[in-house]
């Protein structure tokens, strides 16, 4: 069979149905084995370092992985930003690298790279040596891929090995599953300690919503009566907002209430999360000394914080039997007790944001971002980028749902909200798609505004406009001797408006909250891309040093 027919096979046999890239002569007998098919898209990208990152936002927002190819040496190298990324997220995909000859390797050959550039950001990285073996390297590779804790996997094919026409190694079914059960040792400990405390707590992680497990988390956290915690990876597993138990989000800007909550309590259980250095401050956060830490990464335990009792196990499994053994253990469940301890934080937060809320532009990123939630519907998906807003965002801005609400973790890179949106919008063709993101974290993807005309994806793009890299100028001017704004070019602005309608889009500008929902409203409902331009406050105070004044 032809190679490149084989690796299609494989793919759709797994369910990947869509491949994101750019291509070079090296990719091309790929390519038109891909144009070859009906059951295949291909989504052409402007760059390499938005293909990952595309893929990404399909995996986020899907929970199913989705394919790339990109030319070896600048095409690797630009797309392993978006595998880092995926790595420290746990997100599935398949990268496939179109490899140096191996007559040629070693030698040279343009674009070579060593191998082992790549092995720190994928969760495994495969090399095809001999054209027979393809079908069964990629077969394993999709299925580390898929086995939890999922990653991203990088596949290298040799170009002359695409066009081959070999007899291809047969394998068997990888299996998917890796911890499959809850030690009863240790589930016991951990039931005695959660159901003798008063006030317990519940921190949650990206893992619950790997695990499609936020039903089951919910039940654990009625039971408990405990307010629900979220790192930036868990932000939306459960909705945030009136009637649900989510306090907030752990964060560099988290309320003191907030942490009030966590610290105080008699015991926390820890589900899903690793407990990374961004979340907790560099594990400055106090967290109670009776903790439960449930993580499927047993080198995530005692990292930062030591367990009382520690579980290797998938967080889906883990919160089923945690449940099960409460109930026997006769402990009713106590859902208005979560509710109300996590209203008194989500009030006292709010009422910290108060006097930022205005309607006199530019406005602050308190008011823009909610007068967005109020235009946005609820069941959209929103693809968030790294940057000042989105700091501001994990307090105020409401995720409403485990695959609604896409940001990067620990990883923090800029760029990745118009192509994750792209990615979420491609995995979920007849949902609405918002994706926020700065003028900084846009200028580092401009580019896609032209894909997604090409692909024509109804996105809605807003752009919160300040003409500055606001965080490092405000650190700059704080603690360095650099003057206010170092960083800033206000006095070279963009206009997007006019740079969005140069690629093919509608284009829109908003001021006031009342006008940012009524244009929202609108592009969202409109069948096109549309990007919305909102100025906010250059001077506004950073959401990390507001929040802890």
């Amino acid at each position: 069979m032809d190679v490149s027919q084989a690796v299609l096979e494989r793919l759709t046999a797994a369910g990947i149905d869509t491949v994101f890239g750019i291509p070079g002569k090296q990719t091309l007998p790929l390519n038109e084995a891909i144009d070859r098919r009906d059951d295949v898209r291909f989504v052409l990208a402007r760059h390499e370092t938005a293909v990952t990152h595309q893929a990404w936002g399909y995996a986020e927002t899907s929970g199913r992985p989705a394919a790339t190819v990109v030319v070896p040496g600048p095409g690797d190298m630009n797309a392993m930003n978006g595998l880092k990324n995926a790595c420290n997220d746990c997100t599935p995909l398949v990268h496939l690298a179109v490899e140096t000859d191996p007559e040629i390797r070693g030698g040279d050959g343009i674009h070579e790279t060593p191998l082992e550039t790549y092995d720190t950001v994928v969760k495994t990285n495969r090399l095809v040596e001999r054209p027979e073996r393809t079908a069964a390297v990629l077969e394993e590779a999709i299925a580390v891929a898929e086995t939890p804790p999922k990653g991203p996997v990088r596949v290298g094919i040799p170009k002359s090995f695409l066009s081959m026409d070999v007899s291809l190694a047969a394998t068997g079914t990888y299996s998917r599953t890796s911890v499959t059960d809850v030690p009863e040792t240790a589930l016991e400990s951990a039931v005695d300690l959660l159901a003798d405390a008063d006030e317990p707590v519940v921190v949650v992680g990206g893992g619950v919503r790997s695990a499609n497990a936020s039903d089951d988390l919910r039940r654990v956290a009625d039971r408990l009566g405990a307010p629900v915690v979220t790192t930036y990876k868990g932000k939306g597993v459960l909705p945030d907002g009136d009637g649900g138990p989510v306090a907030g989000t752990l964060s560099g800007s988290a309320a003191p209430e907030l942490l009030a909550t966590l610290a105080e309590a008699d015991a926390a259980l820890a589900v899903g999360t690793d407990f990374d250095a961004v979340a907790t401050r560099a594990w400055s956060v106090d967290v109670p000394e009776t903790l439960v830490h449930v993580t499927l990464e047993a080198d995530d335990l005692a990292t930062g914080y030591e367990p009382t009792v520690g579980i290797v196990a998938d967080a889906g499994t883990a919160l089923t039997a945690l449940e099960d053994a409460l109930a026997d253990r006769g402990l009713e469940p106590r859902p208005d007790d979560a509710v109300e301890r996590a209203a008194a934080v989500r009030e006292a937060t709010s009422e910290r944001l108060a006097p930022l809320r205005t309607s006199s532009p530019p406005l602050p990123s308190v008011s823009a971002l909610e007068a967005v939630r109020e235009g946005v519907p609820r069941e959209a998906i929103v693809a968030a980028d790294a940057g000042g807003f989105r700091v501001w965002g994990l307090n105020v801005f409401e995720a409403t749902g485990p695959r609604s609400y896409v940001n990067p973790g620990s990883w923090a890179t800029m760029g990745t909200g118009l192509p994750s949106g792209i990615g979420a919008q491609c995995a979920n063709p007849d949902a609405d798609v918002v994706v926020l993101t700065g003028d900084g974290g846009l200028m580092m993807c401009v580019h896609e505004l032209h894909t997604i005309v090409a692909e024509a994806l109804p996105l809605t793009v807003v752009v919160f406009v300040n003409e500055d890299y606001a965080i490092i100028s405000d650190e700059a001017d704080r603690t360095y001797d650099l003057e206010a704004g170092a960083y800033g070019w206000g006095e070279t602005p963009i206009d997007f408006e006019g740079l969005a309608s140069s690629f093919g889009l509608r284009a829109d500008r908003a001021e006031t909250p009342s006008a940012i929902q009524e244009t929202l409203e609108s592009a969202v409902a409109a069948d096109e891309p549309v990007l919305v331009a909102i100025p906010t406050d250059p001077e506004e105070p950073q959401a990390g040093d507001w929040m802890q004044s």
